[in-house]
């Protein structure tokens, strides 16, 4: 690597890093589930029109909106539902004709979707949220002629529905958990008893969540903080929200993995650093405010504090520990293999700086690194509950593997390292649906962070991927990310990318 690719790289990841401290909510996509949700229920809004507009534009022609393999359901769902909802109080003059030809291509495909054998990801709350907007499409086209209710899911049921929407009216405190998708609560949210907004006005981290707590309290209150939470993250987004904000450990700790786990020369500002290290508590830290404490965000600020050598004992994630792995948080329904990766990396680093760490964490790092072994699938890859890309489960359980899991490990990461070998792309790229940077950028890391990296075919493959690199670091990257839509941290995506640019010129020098 050549003295102006490595300042170039360093140049790049200061930047980024400069970023997260200027923009401290988090460098978030905007999202389809979410803009509805404020199109029907919070229509006095600055940008209520600009977000009518993003749903109608980023309609597919099929009248769907969202990714493949189901992954659509709930943005077609929300979109569908806040056309229609926008359509029944005639809001917005001038644009009825739009508004009814979207919705009506909208309904077409739902109809056509959920009265069939329906595959649903693994999303948070999809259970809540799937049945609360068919139950509000249906009342809609109870008073529009011409238009037939949609059928619930054969899987769902409004039993479930019914007791959250009890307990938020009863006034009893309504977990963090459940407050990020407080909107499924429909009238019973706002104003809610049992709900407390965060000191930046914010419910749930979730401007849906916030809208509904508010209701037509906010039509009325240009004062009230929550009101004035959700006008600016209105202007930081031109009228789109984003499914999550703040998310600001989160995008902190996984930008500085993955930059220092690649090497890169990266100068991280000690504000930061301390302020990553005073978001952990002793049930863990949130991956920002008004969200519940989890072991993901937790295991991975923790890891990067080690990296940034400031190991902090990682004692608050035996709060999540399920008998031989790690639940996301306390009472989980499913489980994560990357999530527990995370855990490995936290106490594997943990021990590496503090050799004099208690037992307990070695017997913990050889079960999870068998936890995640067994967990592999026959092709070398692992799949996840957080991510929609294999490459990202992959990577986070490959790289965990090689510098913790010990010789018992060396098969079930070469075989990931074959997998991503195997699955490239014909034009050199990685990616589920099609090539993206960011999943060539999790692939590159497996061939070129684990043992074996010398083969010669490793870093063919990597040279032949970062023409897909190259560019698109600092651009847009289609969402893979869960959440209740799919949804793309870019700060993080980018990272990512800058990490795996670094690995290629090094391999390259490093081969002469």
């Amino acid at each position: 690597m050549s003295i102006g690719e490595a300042m170039d790289i360093t140049a790049e990841a200061d930047e980024l890093v400069t970023s997260l401290m200027l923009r401290p909510w988090g460098q978030v996509s905007p999202s389809v589930y979410e803009t509805g949700r404020l199109v029907s229920l919070a229509p006095w809004l600055t940008g209520h029109r600009e977000r009518v507009d993003y749903l109608i534009r980023t309609q597919r022609q099929d009248g769907s909106w969202g990714a493949p393999d189901g992954y659509g359901v709930v943005p077609t769902l929300s979109a569908t539902e806040g056309l229609l909802a926008a359509l029944t109080r005639g809001d917005l003059d001038g644009c009825g004709e739009s508004l009814s030809a979207a919705a009506d291509r909208g309904l077409r495909i739902l109809s056509a979707w959920l009265g069939g054998p329906l595959d649903l990801p693994d999303m948070p709350a999809i259970e809540h949220i799937v049945p609360s907007l068919v139950d509000r499409i249906n009342k809609h086209v109870e008073g529009l002629p011409g238009r037939s209710p949609v059928p619930l899911p054969e899987s769902m049921s409004y039993d479930t529905l019914h007791l959250v929407r009890s307990r938020v009216r009863s006034g009893k405190e309504v977990p963090e958990k459940l407050q990020h998708a407080l909107e499924i609560a429909a009238e019973a949210a706002a104003g809610a008893p049992g709900i407390r907004p965060t000191p930046i006005g914010s419910v749930g981290a979730s401007p849906a969540a916030t809208a509904a707590w508010l209701g037509e309290h906010g039509k009325h209150d240009a004062h009230e903080p929550a009101r004035g939470h959700l006008e600016a993250v209105v202007r930081l987004f031109g009228g789109p929200v984003p499914v999550g904000l703040p998310i600001t450990v989160f995008e902190r700790g996984w930008v500085l993995s993955w930059l220092m786990r690649a090497g890169v020369a990266v100068e991280v500002p000690p504000e930061m650093v301390a302020d990553i290290r005073a978001a952990i508590g002793p049930a863990g830290t949130p991956a920002g405010p008004g969200l519940p404490a989890d072991c993901d965000t937790t295991s991975v600020a923790l890891y990067a504090l080690a990296l940034l050598g400031a190991p902090y004992e990682p004692d608050s994630l035996w709060a999540f520990r399920t008998g031989t792995h790690f639940a996301t948080w306390p009472g989980e329904q499913g489980v994560s293999v990357s999530v527990n990766a995370h855990v490995l990396d936290a106490f594997g680093e943990y021990v590496r700086r503090r050799p004099d760490a208690a037992p307990r964490y070695e017997q913990a790092i050889a079960e999870l690194a068998a936890w995640i072994r067994d967990r592999q699938l026959p092709d070398g890859s692992w799949t996840d509950r957080w991510h929609a890309s294999p490459y990202y489960a992959a990577a986070s359980c490959a790289l965990a593997l090689d510098a913790f899991g010990g010789d018992a490990s060396r098969e079930a990461v070469r075989a990931a390292a074959e997998w991503a070998l195997d699955t490239q792309r014909p034009d050199g790229s990685w990616g589920r649906w099609e090539g993206t940077a960011e999943e060539s950028a999790y692939a590159i890391q497996i061939l070129l962070l684990t043992r074996g990296s010398e083969d010669p075919r490793r870093l063919r493959a990597a040279e032949r991927g970062q023409a897909h690199l190259t560019g698109t670091a600092g651009g847009d990257h289609p969402p893979l990310w869960h959440d209740k839509d799919l949804y793309v941290p870019r700060a993080v995506a980018r990272a990512a990318v800058i990490a795996s640019s670094h690995l290629i010129r090094r391999a390259r020098a490093q081969a002469g």
